[in-house]
């Protein structure tokens, strides 16, 4: 990230925080195509953040019909119903019983089946095989005070990722997908080198530039 854009966010941050507090103050709709959302204000917004969106576009133009699907930490859940209309077999995870709830209800009204299970990462996934996994992870090395922020800190060690990439390689074969998507805001250069200890290499598969902000979405696989 440039130096500009450091002093660039220092100064917008409070600002930002402020707004983004304000505008989540009740539940937002949020709608793709002919999806919509309903998003409470503790799980994680979609509205003024970009990788939702930028996934929901890399997502919409792949083949999903009969492929087995699972959205880690799927917060509003609105790319499991993107995947689900597009014909996949969907699976989404949270620990946050708030999204998963929201989730349930808008798997209804739109009319899209979603499997909405509680796990941490795979913890309640034993036994599960998938052909594509999508990641949107949490990537500030900061110690998350509730679940609502541990969706945006991974904690102060990256023990987030620690947890991802050591359970990961159980989930990957020959012949499935594993996407996560990352933003030139973090640290790339700890996380790749924790997936390295665990014999797993990222690959960039696609990156585009959003409000001056460099977003990757790479392909995990085993080294």
């Amino acid at each position: 990230m440039s130096k500009l854009r450091n002093i660039i966010k220092r100064i917008t941050q409070p600002f930002l925080k402020t707004g983004l507090t304000y505008y989540y103050r009740k539940p937002r709709k949020y709608n793709y195509q002919d999806i919509e959302v309903l998003v409470h204000p503790e799980v994680f917004p979609p509205h003024l953040t970009l990788s939702t969106k930028i996934l929901l576009d890399y997502i919409v133009e792949l083949d999903l019909k009969n492929k087995a699907f699972l959205e880690l930490g799927c917060g509003s859940g609105i790319i499991s119903l993107l995947a689900s209309k597009k014909g996949a077999f969907v699976t989404a995870t949270d620990i946050n019983n708030i999204a998963l709830d929201y989730l349930k209800k808008a798997s209804f009204e739109n009319q899209l089946k979603v499997d909405v299970i509680d796990s941490d990462l795979f913890k309640n996934l034993k036994n599960k095989s998938f052909d594509l996994i999508i990641i949107n992870p949490p990537y500030y090395p900061k110690k998350a005070k509730n679940i609502k922020e541990k969706a945006w800190f991974c904690g102060e060690e990256f023990e987030y990722f620690k947890n991802l990439f050591n359970q990961l390689p159980n989930f990957i074969t020959s012949h499935n997908q594993v996407n996560m998507i990352l933003s030139e805001d973090c640290q790339i250069e700890i996380i790749t080198s924790i997936a390295s200890l665990n014999n797993l290499k990222l690959t960039s598969v696609y990156e585009t530039s959003k409000m001056g902000e460099i977003n990757n979405i790479f392909e995990i696989n085993l080294t």
